[in-house]
């Protein structure tokens, strides 16, 4: 609950003007990458703003050189018409090719920062992963990319308002200073609406993207547990929560509309209807001793229509911008973390070719301060089989995840073939040890692909080989389509052991030197299990094992056992050795048999 209570507090904050600055600036960096369809825009842009100063100057000119006469020659009306009629289709062609190429340059905009988003996930180590929801990183790359399209909308709108903006002043100060002054006088009074917009805005748009990532955390964990809340009844806790999430969301976003409501186009709207009473009071003051002609007031009404329609756009655009500002900070966090996956000091040209495991000393942690591992050293010789054992968070999976490079270790050394393993480029660390996990997953996609990985080095003939090698061929061979037989999301449709032998097969077909299972046979029946032995016993054959077990005679005829408490090795020695000492290994192993 304190989490939770300070989270909320952390949405609550606003977000400084200065960081707003930054984090726009970062954005524009993103779009400078197309500036070429930007550039293009904004010549359009510019000269759309020309036509829009000049449109209202003909016809100012018109009438007051030609209309105010009573004889006005049909040719003259013709032309002004058929001028004003070229100057308008010549501004919606203008008009067309910039917003063209503004939305051109915003789609490659919001792919290239996807693809940016996307690579960079692939670059952080688990312990982001660890302890980030997926839900959250979902909602970070679709919900807050998408805000983002509206963001260069945005951007582009300020582009365009620039121009009307200047080319209405030019035009006003063109015309009469003085008029011009009156209606520059309340540009301060916008400044100071959009100032308190942004302070107050920036917090509410950063609570509504959290409580949006909230709800997406929540739907995720919903539906991948969905067989887990039916079994315990679990519906209407879940349920609850989901509404309570829903419900603070549309709180939030009232309090959005409220702000909005008040501090943007209707305020926008009543400083320009001011402004237009004050410059005809100006112009029509009785006291004036030089009469304004009909066309000046005409024209200065449309620069003033020009000065303020494009604030009164910006305005209702606003909400855009703080969105895609709390939306580019939530990005940028993910692209400014530095939790990267472990760095190698590789060396060119190493490569695995023995397998021989050495762990010096290892100790490992974490958070950098609560060890899970103490001091681990073991020696695996090149084709021999090591046997990890030990309760519930003793530290075997630990041991995996140092020596695969998902963690760092922070003491000692580990070895492989007499080489720091840091010093392997990472590509040859993943392509000479094969890791089979509990829990396999599965791709959407067919079994070829699923055990090829999408590695067209690999050949059917391989993949075939390996399925046969492991004892997957039996039931693939009854598929429907056999090997193109289709796999759905995380390969439902398929038994935890024929999703397991899948697994091992996309293991074995790489050919790894050195060969991980962590609790591999844990989930299956007996008699999967059965095949699975059988599989392995060919697949170990001339490679170094690392098999973490659940079912101890999965292990029993390993080389080498080590047993682990705590994050120590307690005991070690081969099946028999172990029994001999008639320690944990040998309660573990009579418990086991007597089936309690």
């Amino acid at each position: 609950m304190d989490s939770q209570n300070n989270n909320e507090s952390v949405w609550s904050k606003e977000i400084p003007v200065k960081e707003q600055l930054s984090i726009f600036k970062r954005l524009v960096k993103f779009v400078l990458h197309f500036k070429n369809e930007m550039i293009i825009a904004g010549i359009g842009a510019f000269l759309v703003s020309v036509i829009n100063m000049l449109l209202p100057y003909g016809l100012q000119y018109f009438l007051d050189n030609y209309l105010v006469k009573l004889n006005v020659p049909t040719q003259v009306i013709l032309y002004a018409g058929l001028l004003y009629a070229v100057g308008t289709v010549v501004k919606g062609t203008l008009q067309f090719i910039y917003e063209y190429f503004f939305a051109l340059g915003s789609e490659k905009t919001l792919e290239g920062l996807r693809k940016e988003l996307y690579q960079k996930l692939h670059t952080l180590g688990m312990r982001y992963f660890d302890q980030t929801p997926a839900g959250s990183i979902v909602s970070r790359v679709t919900n807050d990319t998408m805000t983002l399209s509206n963001f260069l909308t945005v951007l582009s709108s300020v582009v365009i308002s620039f121009f009307s903006i200047v080319s209405a002043l030019v035009a006003m100060f063109s015309t009469n200073q003085v008029a011009a002054w009156i209606v520059l006088a309340f540009l301060p009074i916008l400044l100071v609406v959009i100032w308190q917009y942004s302070k107050r805005s920036s917090k509410l748009y950063r609570n509504y993207r959290e409580r949006l990532s909230r709800i997406n955390t929540n739907l995720n964990e919903s539906i991948e547990g969905v067989s887990l809340i039916q079994q315990f009844k679990q519906e209407e806790r879940m349920t609850n929560n989901f509404e309570h999430e829903n419900e603070t969301l549309l709180k939030t976003r009232f309090s959005m509309i409220n702000l909005n409501s008040f501090l943007l186009s209707p305020l926008t709207n009543l400083l320009y209807s001011l402004a237009v009473a004050a410059t005809l009071m100006y112009f029509g003051f009785p006291m004036r001793q030089t009469f304004v002609p009909a066309g000046i007031v005409y024209a200065f009404s449309q620069y003033i229509s020009q000065f303020f329609n494009p604030i009164s756009n910006m305005m209702d655009q606003m909400t855009f911008f703080q969105d895609g500002i709390v939306a580019g900070k939530r990005i940028f966090r993910i692209l400014d973390d530095t939790n990267y996956e472990p760095e190698q000091d590789a060396e060119t040209g190493l490569t695995i070719t023995e397998g021989k495991i050495e762990f010096r000393h290892v100790s490992f942690s974490y958070d950098g301060e609560n060890e899970i591992l103490h001091d681990i050293s073991f020696t695996v010789n090149p084709g021999q089989t090591l046997g990890i054992v030990g309760h519930t968070g003793s530290g075997k999976s630990s041991i995996i995840n140092v020596m695969m490079r998902f963690y760092d270790f922070h003491k000692g050394e580990i070895l492989i073939d007499g080489v720091d393993i840091k010093k392997y480029p990472k590509e040859e660390l993943r392509r000479k040890l094969g890791l089979v996990l509990q829990d396999p997953f599965m791709f959407y996609g067919d079994i070829n692909s699923n055990i090829r990985l999408y590695n067209q080095q690999i050949t059917d003939e391989q993949i075939v080989a390996a399925a046969k090698t492991v004892q997957a061929d039996d039931f693939i061979e009854k598929l429907p389509g056999k090997y193109e037989a289709k796999v759905g999301e995380g390969g439902s449709e398929f038994s935890q052991g024929q999703r397991q032998l899948i697994s091992f097969a996309r293991t074995l077909v790489t050919d790894p030197k050195i060969l991980v299972l962590d609790e591999a046979t844990a989930n299956v029946d007996t008699e999967t299990e059965t095949l699975i032995q059988q599989g392995l016993a060919r697949l170990r054959q001339g490679r170094t094992t690392l098999a973490i077990a659940h079912r101890l005679s999965t292990i029993v005829d390993a080389d080498q056992i080590i047993v682990l408490d705590g994050g120590r090795i307690i005991e070690r020695g081969n099946h028999e050795e172990l029994l001999k000492q008639k320690g944990y290994y040998y309660n573990l192993y009579n418990m086991q048999n007597s089936g309690k």
